[in-house]
């Protein structure tokens, strides 16, 4: 009996620990420097992904189900699935959006700039490099990404328009894929809309 109940015993344990979640440990980058980060990541030109999204807007919530294909240059096509029910499709070509249903231009900004800067964080044109905190900011003219020192990934993005509108990104759950280290989680905000994407599946498409 009492080989039993520690046999008993010893299977709770094995079975807690094979279901207790696992931590990532994310490699300290800054060894490499900041330029070999982004140098690894330059020559990637698509991104394919599945998400878990989370739309909201005030005090309503709509979950949904998300497949993605994105280029740097901003081309996109996304699909929403609800329940198994596509109820969301948009396209971006050389910046004409259509879109079923319509959407207006707050949530449209958010699912076409702003997914396209949230994924292709690295891709600033005329930045400088200045410190703040536990933070490395990369900052041009209309964008501003703060990197943790540590692993070089981004925690925040704030991307400022022209009409004194701001967008923010906040980043989160480092995930690695392919080689590459990246955030699978974000929140992208912007005016009274803000949308949370999980990535559950990436592949990143380098430049032959």
């Amino acid at each position: 009996m009492k080989s039993f109940s520690k046999l008993f015993l010893c299977s709770v344990i094995a079975f807690a620990a094979a279901c207790a979640p696992k931590h990532v440990e994310v490699p300290l980058l800054d060894e490499r420097g900041l330029d070999a980060v982004i140098a690894e990541r330059k020559g990637i030109e698509r991104i394919d992904a599945a998400m878990s999204v989370v739309f909201e807007k005030k005090d309503s919530e709509m979950f949904g189900d998300a497949v993605l294909d994105i280029t740097r240059s901003g081309d996109l096509h996304l699909k929403v699935y609800s329940l198994g029910i596509l109820g969301m499709d948009l396209s971006s070509i050389k910046g004409v959006v259509k879109s079923t249903p319509r959407l207006d231009k707050d949530k449209t900004v958010i699912l076409t700039q702003g997914l396209r800067d949230s994924l292709f964080w690295w891709d600033l044109q005329d930045y400088a490099i200045r410190e703040e905190g536990d933070y490395l900011v990369m900052q041009n003219d209309t964008r501003s990404v703060w990197l943790d020192r540590k692993s070089l990934l981004p925690g925040k993005q704030r991307i400022n328009f022209g009409d004194g509108k701001q967008l923010t990104v906040m980043y989160d759950s480092p995930v690695r894929q392919g080689g590459i280290w990246y955030q699978s989680k974000m929140r992208i905000e912007l005016q009274r809309y803000a949308v949370t994407l999980t990535v559950t599946e990436i592949s990143f498409q380098k430049d032959m």
